[in-house]
């Protein structure tokens, strides 16, 4: 039986390992797999694993002997199901493997902004502190958290794990979501009034035809000038242009993100050069932890498959 590993780097840069695959299979790793690569590393493969290189009607009708994909990531719009099902290949993905991660990195973002942690030691690096007259100085308004509101929009695990943190600085939290009942102390709000209300909007909503372009003008038109925007969903959930302009008219105070519409960013991406705007290159979910929790569920996912007794599929 053939393996293959389209695209394992940004999994396993080297830090981790693969071996368990190597007892089950002949196993080839590639680091990263062009589009017109594809189809003859596949060649002959049973099973292969990919994160972002897309699998479509195109590559997996010339992939005969193929049975099994299975998606190293929770998103699995890189694989044509329809095609993959048509053709009986099983495709699995890894679901909820970097929900402390993600929700750690909302915090990270929101910290940095309110208390710019970062330009501060970068400053001192610079001499400032030395050279102060007074024992500290302070380049921005800092306010506490407490007390504060903060907006969930999707309380899925990463959405619940980011309000239960917001509750431990003693924030009150709203949320649309599609849940019945909250946990005690968080309510359920309209979308308008999470824009509304919120001293922080949080976004941790799946992108649908619904959700695309969720936060545009009208949206960002109704938040305090001083509320921040955190996304670590989807990049399309929000209207770049929108969420640029508002940045840079005062409309809203601070914009932190970890993903963007089209990744790598693109040079023209206007959120780039907006003021008060944080963008990290979509590491959210890639702590050692959530990558090596990762490969575990990717491991038992092709044991399961092999067993006859297949699990987080997600093609029927």
């Amino acid at each position: 039986m053939k393996i293959v590993i389209l695209d394992g780097y940004t999994v396993n840069p080297g830090d981790l390992s693969w071996h368990p695959l190597h007892t089950m299979a002949d196993l080839a790793v590639y680091d990263r797999t062009t589009p017109d690569e594809v189809v003859e590393r596949c060649k002959g493969a049973e099973i292969v694993l990919t994160n972002k290189v897309v699998l479509d009607a195109g590559i997996l009708n010339q992939l005969p002997h193929l049975t099994y994909i299975g998606v190293l990531a929770t998103g699995y719009n890189v694989v044509d199901l329809k095609v993959a099902t048509r053709q009986s290949i099983t495709v699995t993905n890894i679901p909820a493997y970097s929900t402390n991660s993600v929700a750690q990195m909302v915090w990270a973002h929101i910290l940095n902004i309110t208390n710019r942690v970062g330009h501060y030691a970068e400053e001192n690096a610079k001499g400032r502190w030395t050279n102060s007259k007074d024992f500290c100085y302070y380049d921005f308004t800092h306010n506490e958290l407490a007390g504060k509101t903060m907006g969930i929009v999707g309380m899925g695990n990463t959405g619940m794990a980011t309000a239960r943190i917001a509750q431990a600085f003693g924030m009150n939290v709203i949320a649309y979501t599609s849940k019945d009942k909250l946990p005690e102390g968080m309510e359920k709000a309209s979308l308008d009034e999470v824009f509304k209300e919120s001293d922080i909007v949080s976004l941790h909503c799946p992108l649908t035809k619904e959700t695309q372009g969720l936060v545009n003008k009208e949206r960002l038109d109704m938040m305090k000038p001083s509320a921040i925007l955190i996304n670590t969903s989807r990049g399309p959930v929000i209207n770049e242009t929108d969420v640029a302009a508002a940045l840079n008219e005062g409309k809203i105070a601070a914009f932190g993100a970890d993903v963007v519409s089209i990744e790598p960013s693109r040079k023209d991406n206007p959120l780039l050069t907006a003021k008060n705007c944080f963008l990290t290159p979509h590491i959210a979910w890639a702590t050692k932890e959530a990558r090596q929790r990762l490969i575990d569920i990717c491991i038992e996912n092709v044991k399961a498959f092999l067993n006859d007794k297949p699990q987080n599929v997600v093609n029927g």
